[in-house]
């Protein structure tokens, strides 16, 4: 009896120990010197990155809104459309090279900058040694603490940003004799104030260019102390103080894509005085109390475990050293594996959060007046790889930035269709964007057609409204929202496809392009431009099939569409035993190249996996064989789902495991320097430099890994690799609004939850077994498994 007992408690403890997640933390016992060593806060849309310096504590702030330029013109080259006809003409005749050189005429100005706000520095003015320095951010509760012994004093530092009360809260403690000052890249001014009443600065500026046609900001800074306060110059002095509080906030004039920034601006001076008097309602702890409300409210929707050991309770070291440890390893840590996964998930709630303007190729984040490819959107990716978490990951509210920006796409990429494709009906948008979502083809007329005369970006970025629906069921919005915006996606690119005039009744693309990759045609050509690319085809037959999907919810019927999809030219299978990227079955010029845009319909699509047969589905794996596994962080993301997907769960977890190797800093010079795709020592993603795609496409493919949901079926542990053996995971969105709760031991799932949003009927697939399971809205089921 005693014995069945103690044996009872151990299995209870030991399913509590599984299904309890390792705190989530990352550590360093240095301040940051690089960029990439820095630890981000964000509320969606102001953002810091946090050095933790001992005598100058540096703090980059960023405001996702304060972009360069202002609102696009849309008679911008309204006669480009002219050229296409001779580029057809040049591509039927089979000049490559003519048609590459007429592509420049159909090219449009290059996306406008994300720019830097501010830097402050916090200068510790009290003298001697210091010791025992540490640094963290607390993933779980999305606050940065640092702290560190000066002359046998400890001096105590925490950071976080709220979105509820819009600003950044830092408080010192200790023995706090402090410069605070507030500086920018960018034009601006600051001002000092210290008196009895107020200690404040004051900086204003605008975004690089004419003062005119810029976004301005207002950035005031508040400092709240028990010590004395003086101002001197640009900076507040406090001294003899034991504790200092400093609440940031900031405002822009930006007031929506189509709004001049100066004559229509937002009222950002009114705006940031309100915020900054908002301070003066609550202390630090109620703030931080209502940050911790928010943040928990999404964060804590989704736990993981990849193992059945804490190995917190091991390894309490440094992060970057763990990040190395696994690199020269062979991936060992199964906590870092669930770090990184939460990690992301803590970016995205982090940095995306503001109506009509999604996170970036940097997030928010970023410490450079210009930053890489102008931290801008990228659209024949990258954007998309940012939200492919989203829905899955249980952070459905941060894709809520899409949905007004892809507004503003259409409402732009109506001018972009007629003035550069004379098309009428429907719209586009091409490879970049901006916060003034720009949709026009970029490269002003003298760079590479591979990537600048694209226009299939909104085609491809619908496919996440539908997406929302699928994981939600929200008709209201599927009817309100992402249909009518689907809608005129596929009408422009029903205008678009022509018929192939050497394949009667074919529908093809022309020009075509294959996002960023170049060919070498059977004559030795090497070549960008050509007709019926792969990926353009594959995107626009997802789109076509989710369209017809989502007007069959509606009622709605679409017999053009199913006329178009049955006309498309089909697949085919090359030489090599992969997919064609092209037409023909001509070679890459890279074989190893980046993208892989030719496989979007098995990830982040699901026609390849719904509709085609062992044969194309090895023709993808083929591919993906030749692609290698060395390539940029955001395509390692991207391979990791293509794998699972394939259900090949040791070949996802290898490239899961490189998506974990780890990078030097970009300007490191010193014995560890690394240059490769990974991961930085602050987590970042490392392009390089650095992406933050690569992060989010890395827990997507985490996701993929544990669960797969296709129409009203979902497959549990499909491509589980035996590194995760033992593991639990809660939270877990699939397809069908159904949220999943499961643990498995010996790669086996024993217990498992199920609920649904609404009634339905579901075929759930673990341990060889296939169950159909019928949920009521809001029922909760238990499935026993073993």
């Amino acid at each position: 009896m005693r014995k069945t007992l103690f044996l009872s408690l151990l299995t209870v403890a030991l399913v509590t120990t599984a299904q309890e997640q390792s705190p989530m933390v990352l550590r360093y016992n240095r301040p940051a010197e690089f960029f990439e060593e820095s630890l981000p806060i964000g509320n969606g849309k102001l953002g810091a990155l946090v050095y933790g310096g001992i005598h100058d504590n540096i703090i980059f702030l960023n405001d996702i809104t304060l972009w360069t330029g202002k609102p696009t013109d849309k008679n911008l080259d309204a006669d480009a459309h002219l050229w296409i006809p001779r580029i057809r003409e040049a591509l039927f005749n089979e000049d490559y090279a003519l048609a590459d050189s007429l592509q420049l005429h159909v090219q449009g100005p290059n996306s406008q900058h994300f720019q830097p706000l501010g830097t402050l520095h916090i200068e510790d003015l009290s003298p001697g040694k210091v010791s025992d320095y540490h640094r963290s951010l607390n993933i779980d509760s999305a606050i940065i603490r640092d702290r560190y012994i000066r002359n046998g004093k400890t001096i105590e530092r925490e950071y976080f940003a709220s979105h509820p009360d819009k600003l950044i809260a830092i408080r010192l403690r200790g023995d706090v004799n402090c410069r605070i000052s507030l500086t920018a890249q960018i034009p601006h001014k600051v001002k000092a104030i210290a008196n009895c009443q107020n200690h404040q600065l004051t900086m204003t500026g605008h975004a690089t260019g004419d003062p005119q046609e810029s976004i301005h900001f207002c950035t005031i800074l508040k400092a709240k102390t028990d010590g004395e306060v003086t101002a001197s110059d640009s900076s507040l002095i406090i001294s003899k103080a034991h504790e200092a509080i400093i609440y940031i906030v900031n405002e822009t004039s930006f007031n929506g894509f189509d709004k001049h920034p100066v004559s229509e601006g937002a009222p950002y001076l009114n705006n940031v005085i309100d915020d900054i008097w908002h301070t003066e309602n609550y202390s630090f702890d109620v703030f931080l109390e209502r940050h911790l409300a928010d943040y928990k409210t999404f964060y804590d929707r989704m736990k993981i475990r990849l193992s059945d050991k804490d190995e917190t309770s091991i390894y309490l070291g440094n992060t970057d050293d763990l990040l190395k440890n696994y690199t020269d390893g062979g991936g060992q840590s199964r906590y870092l594996e669930e770090l990184y996964f939460q990690f992301g998930r803590y970016l995205l709630i982090s940095c995306s959060r503001t109506p009509g303007v999604p996170a970036n190729l940097q997030g928010l984040w970023t410490p450079h007046l210009w930053s890489p490819w102008r931290g801008n959107y990228t659209v024949n990716i990258n954007l998309e790889e940012n939200y492919w978490p989203v829905f899955v990951a249980n952070l459905a509210e941060m894709a809520e930035p899409l949905n007004g920006f892809i507004d503003a796409l259409a409402k732009n990429g109506r001018y972009t269709a007629k003035n550069y494709y004379g098309i009428d009906e429907g719209w586009c948008s091409s490879h970049n964007s901006d916060i003034w979502a720009m949709t026009n083809p970029v490269g002003e007329k003298n760079e590479k057609p591979e990537w600048a005369n694209w226009n299939l970006g909104g085609a491809w970025l619908v496919n996440t409204l539908w997406e929302r629906y699928l994981f939600t069921q929200d008709k209201d919005y599927l009817r309100s929202v992402a249909y009518p915006l689907m809608k005129g996606a596929i009408q422009f690119c029903l205008r678009w496809l022509i018929e192939n005039p050497k394949q009667s009744g074919e529908l093809i693309t022309a020009p075509s392009t294959s996002p960023e990759n170049e060919y070498k045609t059977d004559k030795g050509y090497h070549g960008m431009t050509c007709y019926g690319g792969t990926a353009d085809l594959a995107i626009i037959r997802e789109l076509i099939l989710n369209t017809i999907a989502a007007g069959r919810v509606l009622g709605l019927e679409n017999k053009e569409m199913e006329q178009t999809l049955a006309r498309l030219h089909p697949y085919t299978i090359g030489h090599l035993g992969d997919l064609n990227e092209w037409y023909f079955d001509w070679d890459d010029w890279d074989p190893q190249h980046r993208h892989q845009s030719h496989l979007i319909g098995l990830y982040p699509g699901n026609h390849l996996i719904e509709d085609s047969g062992a044969e194309l589905l090895k023709a993808c794996e083929r591919s993906l064989e030749i692609k290698g596994d060395k390539t940029t962080g955001w395509s390692t993301g991207w391979r990791i789902n293509l794998w699972a997907r394939l259900h090949k769960p040791e070949q996802a977890y290898h490239i899961y495991q490189k998506l974990l190797t780890y990078v030097s800093p970009d300007n490191y010079r010193g014995p560890y320097r690394r240059r490769s795709g990974g991961t930085y020592p602050n987590l970042f993603d490392a392009h390089p430099p650095f992406q933050i795609d690569g992060n989010f496409g890395g827990i997507a493919g985490v996701c993929e890994m544990l669960m797969q949901s296709v129409g009203n079926r979902i497959e549990l542990l499909p491509a589980c690799p035996k590194a995760w053996k033992n593991g639990y995971v809660s939270g877990l969105c699939a397809r069908g609004g159904y949220e999943l709760c499961f643990e498995w031991k010996d790669s086996k799932v024993h217990n498992c939850t199920i609920k649904a949003k609404n009634d339905g009927l579901v075929s759930l697939l673990y341990n060889g077994i296939e169950r159909t399971i019928r949920l009521k809205a809001g029922e909760t089921k238990n499935i026993k498994t073993w």
